[in-house]
């Protein structure tokens, strides 16, 4: 269990928690329907919000613990001043074997020297469409081109893998989906269709409904079929595929219609201090509250112990009865 003395955390379920989503800030230069109301959102007091310099101290500690994995996410990571001085303390950590960053990639282009110079080589890029007018519907900004500049800016300077995450809802971009696959045939893009999970709608005018990996999967027979690929040691729940002869691959996520609870080995860290073991729950543990009030590294090691103990064996979009999470996926960290 989660408490047994040891260096890895290991819940009640049996599954090794060895990934650390790390939310830096709430705060997002876009308002995409699925996410945030376009009238936004309460924001964080600065002083609520971790400093890197804790940060940095609560990842020593999870690392200890045998986390090997963390992904910087937000909000919109690179929106928070200092970053670049941050993200090479952070992959420096000694035990710390991948660093990696989710980005809405807005302010990619001209920030991949800095982020490439800290030792991050893998990026995932949020992009819903690949239409111009599109994507300002979707987000609210009129930012496309420089989203695509990034990208390609990116992949000239080897970062590699690239992922494009498609948040896929029916109606808004389920016209895209062959579009977006065709991008791998040519491109080394890991392009990830993602189910659209019903959490922290931004706007209720608007019904929101997810299409279905199965029905994602019918679809792309028309470019050709799809043989898996071997998900690597530091992968998400992502299933991998390839089409023969692409340079990229495809990828799906599908929370709702086969979710991966089972073999989950995450825990997140929200940008206010708390570290919550699922994303779809509000079961979290304090950890800001107590490094703040001198807590030694063994016990707020026994915080990540404990919140591995309540780690649920599913979400409650696979469980009957459960209670849905009161949050908005910006504040969490997705």
């Amino acid at each position: 269990m989660g408490s047994e003395p040891g260096p890895f955390l290991i819940d009640h379920y049996n599954r090794r928690l060895s990934y650390l989503r790390i939310s830096i800030t709430d705060r997002c230069n876009l308002r995409c329907l699925y996410c945030i109301p376009r009238k936004g959102v309460p924001k964080l007091r600065h002083e609520d919000i971790l400093t890197y310099e804790e940060i940095l101290r609560i990842a020593r500690i999870a690392v200890g613990l045998g986390v090997e994995k963390i992904r910087l996410t937000g909000g919109e990571p690179l929106l928070r001043k200092g970053i670049y001085s941050f993200l090479p303390q952070l992959a420096s950590l000694p035990g710390l074997k991948d660093v990696s960053l989710t980005t809405n990639g807005v302010y990619l282009k001209g920030n991949l020297e800095n982020i490439k110079s800290s030792g991050i080589r893998r990026i995932n890029v949020s992009l819903d469409t690949l239409h111009r007018e599109k994507y300002e519907r979707i987000t609210g900004q009129d930012r496309f081109e420089a989203v695509w500049e990034g990208i390609e800016t990116a992949r000239a300077m080897g970062f590699h893998p690239i992922k494009i995450n498609v948040v896929t809802v029916k109606g808004l971009n389920d016209d895209e989906i062959l579009d977006f696959a065709r991008l791998s045939l040519d491109h080394p893009y890991y392009i990830r269709f993602i189910e659209y999970m019903p959490l922290g709608m931004g706007n209720p005018v608007i019904p929101l409904t997810h299409v279905s990996t199965d029905h994602i999967k019918e679809q792309l027979k028309e470019i050709g079929s799809l043989t898996p690929v071997t998900s690597g040691r530091f992968d998400g729940p992502a299933e991998r595929f390839r089409f023969k002869g692409a340079a990229g691959e495809i990828g799906f996520i599908s929370p709702l219609s086969h979710h991966f609870c089972a073999t989950c080995n995450r825990l997140r860290l929200t940008a206010s201090g708390s570290l919550r073991p699922c994303l779809l729950s509000d079961i979290e543990e304090d950890l800001k509250g107590p490094l703040r009030d001198g807590a030694s590294d063994m016990e707020l090691a026994d915080i990540f112990k404990k919140a591995a103990d309540m780690k649920p064996p599913s979400h409650y979009l696979a469980s009957t009865g459960s209670i849905p999470p009161s949050g908005h996926m910006s504040a969490i960290g997705g």
